[in-house]
């Protein structure tokens, strides 16, 4: 099977790169839904956040530290984070991803 995000952490499709080390890859999202949006992924495939286990947690645990570390480089104080998991709850690629979103009020609930 073929994981469009596994593809863009592996460089096969370009994208916007924010930030990269061993483990993470965090890049812009092409259809943003505030002034600032990017999504940070893990590299290794996970399907999402009901995936995670001991065995993986500590990276799941990495791409939020690679958020705190990002938006304070960005100039970044208030954000949203966000990680869909499953369909019903609006994921689209099955694939752990967090979105954070930036520069603009964010209203709750959320859709």
């Amino acid at each position: 099977m073929s994981c469009l995000f596994c593809a863009i952490a592996a460089g096969e499709i370009p994208s916007k790169k924010v930030y990269e080390d061993e483990l993470v890859y965090a890049f812009y999202d092409i259809d943003p839904q505030a002034p600032t949006h990017f999504l940070v992924i893990p590299k290794e495939h996970i399907p999402s956040c009901a995936a995670i286990t001991a065995e993986n947690a500590s990276v799941a645990a990495h791409c939020l530290e690679v958020i705190a570390r990002v938006t304070k480089k960005l100039g970044i104080s208030d954000f949203r984070v966000v990680s869909n998991c499953g369909a019903q709850a609006g994921q689209s690629v099955p694939h752990l991803h967090f979105h954070v979103l930036a520069g603009r009020d964010m209203t709750w609930p959320p859709g």
